[in-house]
């Protein structure tokens, strides 16, 4: 039997292989296009939904995503909520905020507490699907 070599080609193909990621956000029709965008996305798998920090930060740690894309304004609370209780618990888990409050004080408290990214969902929605696929969206 011939066993094929792992190369860094083949382990970055494994890799992209499956891309858990989970879905925070409130208002259905922003989830709805959320996962059509990520889905286009091969080997991206969308492992849960919330509209709440409470059921968020529940979903979160039990699917262990490898992405979380998260709103900044949530029912009954905040992205922040969510970053500070999943972050401590979970640091392998890249956080993507998406906020229709881009000031910079949001922006500071959300990297503060965890966020690796920060988008204006008006200006820059698609950077979404960038930063997930990484150098395959540079290529598609």
């Amino acid at each position: 039997m011939v066993v094929a070599p792992v190369t860094a080609d083949t382990a970055v193909m494994q890799a992209q292989a499956h891309t858990k990621v989970f879905l925070v956000e409130d208002f259905a029709p922003v989830r709805n296009r959320l996962t059509e965008l990520l889905t286009e996305i091969e080997g991206v798998e969308i492992v849960g939904e919330a509209e709440s920090p409470a059921d968020a930060i529940g979903g979160i740690l039990n699917t262990r995503p490898d992405w979380v894309v998260l709103d900044f304004q949530l029912l009954g609370g905040t992205g922040v909520d969510v970053l500070r209780a999943v972050h401590p618990k979970a640091p392998s888990i890249k956080f993507i905020v998406l906020t229709n409050h881009p000031n910079a004080q949001y922006r500071r408290t959300c990297v503060e507490s965890g966020a690796g990214w920060f988008f204006d969902k008006s200006t820059e929605f698609g950077k979404i699907r960038d930063v997930i696929a990484g150098p395959v969206a540079a290529n598609s």
